[in-house]
């Protein structure tokens, strides 16, 4: 991976602005000093030049000699280690020249005390210039880690109209680096919120780009709607491969994904060795359920386990990684009870509440800190309808019917048409090639969420049908009239869901700009759509 750096930053987690995280430069130079560069890089030279010429003209007595010992420093000051070592010996050898050149009134004794003067300042210098050399180093790669891990990490989110979120990320000042902290909130189907949050073991830019590689494969495996116990199962064969990939590195990191559903008000979770979330109920009690336990990524052939638990709203979720715990320098029971007493604090944020925390962490904490809290709240009654639907053919008209009247009552009339293209395919598509129970419901959020549920497990798949086939449009006019869809299975079958942007949130399309047109009330279906699908 090549990576450059052209500033070097530092992130802080007090602050996710709009415009990404909040950075300072770690190393400035001021501008004035830059004319004098060229100065700076020639002065050991000049000193040295100097010196001597001084001392062969002049042929002072005394011990005017031993500012040679200077020039070593200032070349390490402003140069690299090779250029010292160059002054150095130089340094050391005309100072033994002048014994010869310029004899001077000192004793052999005296002159081979300052002799050694001058040879041990020149290796002090030398050893200087090589730390200084690697701590440029050190702080290179941490820069590069932490602007690497700062493109990574997800920006600012304020979460979706169901949970309000708040994070922070604190790196820690060490010199092996930053970790490989993530956190990340990423809506689904069915107005569902996936909440996540991982560490990957070691520090430096191979554990930052490691993050960046595992956050990437949670969102792919996320897109496929799949439980949690089953992306984690997902996520430990990947990491197995990773591991098989390079086998200098041992690839482990832990990681918590829990998915949110504001219908139900449930919540369902599994974890790979991370430590269990926080729950802050509404009356104040904060509370930490019992995970099943299961090593961290990367060791394969492990049936994970997930558990689902009813909350109430208002309910804040927290996630952390250990770094918030500490554990190596404090008790666990200290820590837990710090921990609840920060959560159970009344503040007037959410934002406040995720300072709060972050500020209980004690001083000598040396790990990195990802927080992230979530309020989560419900759908209101009246923004779900949920029918059950027969096995009749007769039932799809019905169903057109019903999600009319429903979209009436919710005020928008001009989505019927593309609602009720969309509600026929779905169901039909359901009796014909699915079984019993089908279920229909529509939920009113930031979108309007079309679902048809069936017992079935097989899932349709878009393919494009030739001129002469009689059937298999269905979920192509779908796919082209709303603005996502996709399926999500479950244990009694499988969803087919479809989402279409609100009225007051859809946003105008430029009539000039190519591609097939977004979904609308008024929209008719394109004559010429040849594609098929089941």
């Amino acid at each position: 991976m090549s990576i450059a750096v052209t500033r070097s930053y530092l992130l802080l987690g007090d602050d996710f602005s709009g415009a990404g995280w909040r950075r300072w430069p770690m190393r400035a130079i001021p501008r004035a000093l830059d004319s004098f560069q060229p100065v700076l890089l020639l002065l050991p030279w000049l000193l040295v030049a100097a010196t001597v010429s001084v001392l062969v003209i002049v042929i002072p007595s005394g011990h005017y000699g031993l500012l040679l010992a200077v020039a070593p420093f200032i070349a390490a000051a402003t140069h690299g280690v090779h250029a010292t070592a160059l002054v150095g010996a130089l340094t050391v050898a005309l100072y033994g020249m002048l014994r010869f050149w310029a004899p001077s009134e000192d004793s052999e004794g005296v002159w081979w005390i300052k002799f050694g003067l001058i040879t041990t300042s020149s290796a002090i210098a030398l050893l200087t210039s090589q730390a200084r050399q690697r701590a440029r180093e050190l702080s290179r790669t941490r820069d590069i880690a932490l602007a690497l891990q700062g493109d990574l990490l997800p920006a600012q989110s304020s979460g979706t109209s169901t949970v309000e979120v708040s994070q922070r990320y604190i790196a820690a000042d060490t010199e092996a680096g930053v970790g490989g902290d993530w956190f990340d909130v990423i809506p689904l189907s069915g107005a569902r919120v996936a909440l996540v949050i991982g560490d990957v073991v070691g520090r430096g830019v191979h554990a930052a780009a490691l993050m960046g590689r595992l956050r990437t494969a949670v969102h792919a495996f996320a897109e496929l709607d799949v439980a949690p116990d089953e992306l984690l199962a997902h996520m430990d064969g990947l990491a197995v491969r990773l591991n098989e990939d390079d086998e200098t590195r041992d690839l482990a990191a832990t990681c918590l994904y829990l998915v949110y559903d504001p219908v139900s008000r449930a919540c369902t979770l599994a974890s790979a060795g991370h430590p269990a979330p926080a729950f802050r109920r509404p009356d104040g009690t904060v509370s930490f359920p019992e995970l099943p336990e299961h090593p961290p990524l990367g060791f394969g052939d492990i049936a994970f386990e997930s558990i689902t638990l009813p909350l109430d709203e208002g309910t804040i979720i927290a996630l952390y990684t250990d770094g918030l715990l500490n554990l190596r320098r404090h008790g666990s029971k200290a820590t837990f009870a710090r921990l609840t007493a920060a959560l159970a604090a009344e503040v007037r944020s959410l934002h406040c509440l995720c300072d709060r925390i972050c500020s209980s962490v004690p001083a000598d904490s040396d790990d990195d800190i990802a927080v992230l809290l979530a309020r989560v709240t419900s759908l209101s009654s009246g923004g779900v309808a949920t029918w059950q639907l027969s096995d009749d053919p007769r039932c799809v008209a019905q169903a057109r019917e019903m999600a009319s009247r429903q979209l009436d009552a919710w005020g928008f009339q001009e989505m019927a048409f593309v609602t009720e293209l969309v509600v026929s395919e779905l169901v039909t598509n359901a009796l014909r090639h699915a079984s019993a129970p089908i279920t229909l419901r529509l939920i009113k959020d930031s979108a309007l969420i079309c679902e048809v549920s069936d017992g079935s497990h097989t899932a349709p798949h878009l393919r494009r049908a030739r001129p002469l086939d009689e059937g298999g449009r269905g979920l192509r006019l779908v796919a082209d009239f709303t603005e996502r869809w996709g399926t999500r299975y479950t244990d009694s079958g499988k969803t087919i869901w479809s989402e279409q942007p609100l009225p007051t949130t859809r946003n105008d399309r430029d009539p000039t700009c190519d591609g097939p047109a977004q979904s609308s009330g008024n929209v008719r279906p394109r004559e010429n759509s040849v594609h098929d699908v089941e």
